[in-house]
């Protein structure tokens, strides 16, 4: 059957509706395997996999991630689709928290001189129980800020170089915000700063695991935390955080923006010269 079109231009005339699309190839991943990401015309190699997505380290050592999008690579210049090797799609394979394929245990590594500062200890146990895993494995040892008002100086004091990489993730990064002004404040290029929207870490995580709709709404006046507690009759917040962090498994208990924010910090201090 055809279909005329009417108008100027390349489909004015008849439109074969019964020819069939030819199907993209789908090219199983591999470490090391160069494609170009059609969207943004980044060419890389393959460094890893997981969540939808694949890193690409390209060849000033950059890494990018992507979504693992139908069509949306080029291998030796033909569209393909990346997909996982069915070696790494058995149900058996063990993921850590964050979603990364489990490694076989090896002997710790020595710590990198790169770190990732968060500012306090909640955000301390929260990337330590989704992220630690993988923490450990690259030899990244995180750190406590204890807010980022002095950022500059401790920056200043860490002397960060290639090779010693620094990784700091803040809450409340929204336009605006305090802490949006001293990250833009941040200008080394061995230095990055992300951070999620909420103004306390435990909002990062989604209130459905304790039985929420949504998180209370707290006034500025007053601590988030606290206003949280009172709002849920809780007279014990340590031990509410406790059992709030008991809950979470995987990084699909938390906000994106926190994942995201932790992953991009994670790719910074791990990145070759780091």
């Amino acid at each position: 059957m055809q279909q005329r079109r009417t108008g100027d231009g390349i489909v004015a005339g008849p439109v074969d509706t019964d020819r069939k699309r030819q199907p993209i190839p789908r090219r199983a991943m591999a470490p090391g395997l160069v494609v170009e990401h059609r969207a943004s015309a980044v060419v890389g190699a393959v460094v890893s996999w997981g969540k939808g997505q694949v890193l690409l380290r390209d060849r000033r050592g950059a890494q990018h991630r992507f979504a693992l999008e139908e069509g949306g690579y080029l291998i030796d210049g033909r569209i393909a689709t990346l997909v996982v090797p069915s070696s790494t799609r058995d149900s058996t394979l063990q993921r850590t928290a964050s979603g990364s394929i489990a490694v076989a245990k090896s002997p710790a590594k020595v710590a990198r001189g790169s770190r990732l500062w968060v500012e306090g200890r909640h955000d301390a146990e929260l990337v330590e129980k989704v992220w630690g895993d993988d923490l450990r494995h690259e030899g990244i040892v995180v750190e406590l800020l204890d807010g980022i008002d002095n950022l500059a100086p401790r920056i200043e004091s860490f002397g960060p170089e290639p090779g010693r990489r620094l990784g700091v993730l803040v809450d409340h990064l929204v336009t605006g915000s305090k802490e949006a002004r001293i990250a833009k404040s941040v200008r080394h290029p061995c230095v990055c700063v992300r951070g999620h929207r909420f103004v306390d870490v435990w909002a990062a995580i989604k209130p459905g695991l304790v039985g929420l709709p949504a998180w209370p709404e707290v006034g500025r006046d007053r601590p988030w935390k606290d206003g949280v507690c009172e709002a849920l009759g809780v007279a014990d917040a340590p031990k509410f955080w406790k059992q709030l962090l008991g809950k979470v498994r995987t990084y699909a208990d938390l906000d994106p923006t926190l994942v995201g924010a932790v992953e991009e910090l994670i790719d910074f201090v791990t990145h070759p010269d780091g």
